[in-house]
């Protein structure tokens, strides 16, 4: 037998705000694959924040978790997902504060691996995608190692302060992020670059 978590039933106030958050935050800045819409229209973001701020789960704009993190803008997850461009049987290894990304993810018929950021640097089975949901400084090399050769990796950079969109890919046992979009994106302290002594 298994037993299901109960979950709240969704009102329709939460089903328009979804539809409200893809028509008018996601289409109107170019996340218009159908697959990735599906999968924002099937995902209750609402299941992931704090149960006092599920009235808000569709705003525009990063929601603080309960734990220190936040999680990031739908803008965000859209853009992401649309430069990753998920291929559905694909391992992805997914890094994030929250479950919501994971869930759209999967959503996209792709293998997930779910990981807490404070576990990025855990040694374990490769991936031919990393999504990372925030903004990093550095890449652990325990993690790239996670990436497969010719893979890709779509996170939040984060350099003098400004947090942008940036992709990828794996050559030759290297990675080097190009900063894509300026954007709005929390920034993950488990990644921050250690400080170095300057004059």
């Amino acid at each position: 037998m298994t037993i299901l978590e109960e979950r709240p039933l969704e009102t329709s106030g939460e089903l328009a705000a979804r539809r409200a958050m893809i028509d008018s935050q996601l289409r109107v800045s170019g996340v218009n694959d159908p697959a990735i819409l599906a999968a924002f229209a099937a995902t209750a973001r609402e299941d992931f924040v704090p149960a006092a701020l599920r009235a808000n789960a569709y705003i525009d704009r990063a929601l603080p978790l309960e734990d220190g993190h936040s999680l990031p803008a739908p803008l965000f997850s859209g853009r992401m997902l649309t430069e990753a461009a998920p291929i559905a049987g694909e391992t992805v290894l997914v890094i994030s504060p929250a479950g919501y990304l994971a869930a759209l993810v999967s959503a996209l018929g792709c293998n997930v691996i779910s990981l807490a950021p404070a576990d990025a640097a855990k040694k374990g089975a490769a991936a031919s995608l990393i999504l990372i949901d925030g903004a990093v400084e550095e890449l652990p090399a325990a993690l790239c190692a996670r990436l497969a050769e010719g893979g890709r990796i779509v996170t939040g950079l984060t350099e003098r302060g400004v947090t942008r969109l940036a992709a990828g890919t794996k050559v030759g046992g290297e990675i080097s992020l190009l900063p894509l979009a300026e954007m709005g994106i929390p920034v993950l302290a488990e990644f921050a670059a250690p400080r170095r002594w300057s004059f």
